[in-house]
């Protein structure tokens, strides 16, 4: 008996029966090499099936002539049916659907450069790259039509359960439907009418060449946030449009577009949670009778549970939450809740894919892994004694995988409580899903048997009095001084460190006025959530950058939303810049200067003056301890300041090397 009955009730789609009401949403893997399926894409999609997943969607595949990029499965050509019918087939195996993905970016580009060989409706430029794409002639778009449809009928034949048209998130097909970008006087252009004859005639074309039973569903555009772009009325005109070709099987929509509202389609936490949920309804009421998915930060089983047991849709489609846990499903039926690795929204994983990596996830370093659903660690043979100091992300993740295979762990942390900076990252504006990692390490820590010393600071002594075989330093790193702030001045208590500041207002409420300048030399997100808090306490706040822009290390939809809150907060931007030395800090005045002309500026009634810097990893145990003849280890920031993605990746790997 599982605690959500609708969310794993069967469901009929056409011909199919599905097991449950869960959808793994399309997701980029970028394991396909020279277009063909791996074992690897295989890997991901069976075990997605295998944990719980009914239905699933895969990443975008070459369908059309030009869709040659190696990482996107080919299908056009025909070469690889018997790999296409494989997939299919080792999906089928585990009760699940298989559902290609038709889509073409047009002339959107998501890597701050131009497309010199895009395609479009009409010669606009891309509100994001800027990139002016070849407008299509009328003879091409009816072959871009049966291309597509010559394609899934190849899925079809191959065994796939269906195609899913992506309609939406400023491609191709979005660029018709708009007005922005479709200016065209031919058919496919004009009114509503013409500006859909696209899409309309692909949905008759596909049912018209795929067999009966064969699934076709369409993702549309909800909101671009866009001046003549679609809109929730112009998209119920759409979805009833698309309803009244009698053809589709299940819809969903998605929002945003390839310009500054691109970051909307991936929300975080620094919105509501299942924030399209409403709006998705509402749009599918002109489809009366159509399956309705939803989709959008829906990452607990209660909210899938609750969506498909009040109405508001048929289909709950998850991709960054199966991407961080395969077993999503399956453990939410067993009723694991708590050992499900819940994802964090923090778009690591759409980073990753739109910067040519294969698909990774800060959550999950097993992503892709053969094994991934359900995996044990397996048993080391001799078991060992092992020292872990740092109680932060990697260092749990090393701790528990290491306990499970077998070794003897002990890990001591300088604070009480676990999570380390990730702990003080969750406290602060949008960040409350990365308490997921440390709590799902803790937890598996405990149930494998280590041991904790928390709130101790270790030194080499009381390491070297338990004889361990390894010893590995997850200490982590600490912000460095900044240039311009001089040797007698470097207190934390007089200019403490964006740390510092995120602890000292992490709770309550209270304005101290006056103005603070944060020195942004760092780029992280940690940074900006802390300067949204501090917000919250002063009359000004200042963000200072040397660098030409924000977050540069951040994924570009991060970046943007990023970018929009701290406008929308009023807080003063600039880049450029760096504090100087000579600045009358006792006055409260910051002089600050161009990096590249070298005028000058002052700022203000400064009532805090706080950096964020390039960090120093804090590695002095490793000396004594090696010195010792301990066989010591480095992982997380104690190794080298990065991320939260290497953290957990590099705690894992230590510990399944040990």
């Amino acid at each position: 008996m599982t605690s959500y009955p609708h969310l794993f009730s069967p469901f009929s789609l056409r011909q199919s029966q599905l097991k449950n009401r869960i959808v793994h949403a399309s997701m980029s893997t970028h394991y396909a090499q020279g277009g063909r399926v791996t074992e690897a894409l295989v890997n991901y999609y069976v075990n997605r099936a295998r944990g719980g997943a009914a239905m699933l969607v895969t990443e975008p595949m070459g369908m059309l002539p030009s869709q040659k990029i190696p990482s996107r499965p080919q299908v056009y050509s025909g070469a690889f049916r018997d790999d296409l019918a494989r997939w299919a087939e080792a999906v089928r195996a585990e009760g699940s659907l298989l559902l290609g993905q038709i889509q073409d970016n047009g002339r959107g580009v998501r890597t701050g450069t131009r497309n010199p060989s895009a395609i479009g409706a009409s010669a606009l430029p891309d509100d994001l790259s800027w990139t002016v794409p070849h407008a299509l002639e009328t003879e091409a778009v009816a072959r871009m039509i049966d291309d597509f449809a010559r394609s899934a009928e190849i899925l079809s034949d191959a065994g796939f359960s269906g195609v899913e048209i992506s309609a939406g998130h400023g491609h191709i097909f979005h660029q018709f439907l708009a007005k922005r970008a479709n200016r065209r006087t031919d058919r496919y252009g004009g009114d509503l009418n013409g500006r859909a004859r696209l899409l309309l005639e692909l949905i008759t074309a596909i049912r018209q060449r795929c067999r009966p039973d064969f699934i076709l569903g369409v993702k549309l555009p909800a909101e671009d946030g866009l001046a003549d772009g679609i809109d929730l009325k112009t998209s119920a005109a759409i979805t009833a449009l698309v309803h009244a070709t009698g053809a589709v099987d299940y819809l969903t929509y998605c929002w945003g577009a390839h310009a500054h509202t691109l970051y909307e389609h991936l929300p975080d936490l620094h919105g509501p949670r299942a924030p399209f949920v409403e709006k998705i309804h509402q749009l599918g009421q002109s489809a009366p009778g159509t399956a309705l998915g939803a989709l959008g930060l829906i990452t607990d089983p209660n909210e899938g549970e609750r969506i498909i047991r009040t109405g508001l849709a048929d289909l709950v489609m998850l991709g960054r939450p199966l991407v961080t846990d395969a077993a999503w499903g399956k453990k939410a039926r067993e009723g694991r809740e708590s050992q499900i690795r819940y994802c964090v929204s923090c778009n690591t994983c759409w980073h990753m894919i739109t910067t040519g990596s294969t698909i990774q996830c800060d959550n999950n370093p097993r992503v892709g892994a053969a094994d991934e659903v359900d995996w044990t660690p397996p048993r080391a043979n001799p078991g060992r004694k092992v020292v872990i100091v740092g109680a932060g992300i990697a260092g749990l993740e090393a701790a528990w995988v290491a306990a499970a295979r077998g070794h003897e762990v002990t890990i001591f942390g300088a604070s009480a409580e676990v999570g380390g900076k990730t702990r003080l990252h969750s406290l602060l504006p949008g960040g409350e899903n990365l308490s997921s990692i440390y709590d799902y390490q803790f937890l598996a820590a405990q149930r494998a048997g280590v041991r904790f010393v928390l709130g101790k600071h270790a030194d080499a002594d009381a390491i070297k009095a338990l004889a361990p075989d390894v010893v590995i330093l997850a200490t982590g790193a600490e912000p460095s001084w900044p240039d311009f702030i001089p040797e007698d001045y470097r207190d934390e208590d007089i200019f403490p460190n964006i740390r510092t500041i995120a602890a000292r207002f992490s709770s309550g409420s209270g304005r101290q006025g006056g103005t603070a300048v944060v020195y942004d030399h760092d780029q992280g997100a940690f940074t900006y959530a802390a300067v949204e808090r501090l917000h919250d306490r002063f009359d000004r706040v200042v963000l200072l950058t040397p660098r030409e822009r924000l977050a540069s290390d951040e994924a570009l939809v991060t970046r943007q939303g990023i970018y929009v809150r701290l406008y929308q907060k009023g807080i003063d931007i600039r880049t450029c810049v760096t504090p100087l030395a000579s600045s009358r800090f006792e006055e409260g005045i910051v002089s600050i200067a161009n990096v590249f002309n070298g005028a000058e500026d002052i700022i203000e009634d400064v009532a805090l003056l706080s950096f964020a810097t390039p960090r120093v990893p804090n590695d002095a145990l490793a000396a004594p301890l090696r010195d010792a003849n301990i066989t010591v280890r480095l992982i997380g920031d104690c190794y080298a300041p990065r991320t939260v993605l290497s953290a957990t990746q590099e705690g894992y790997r230590t510990a399944m090397e040990i």
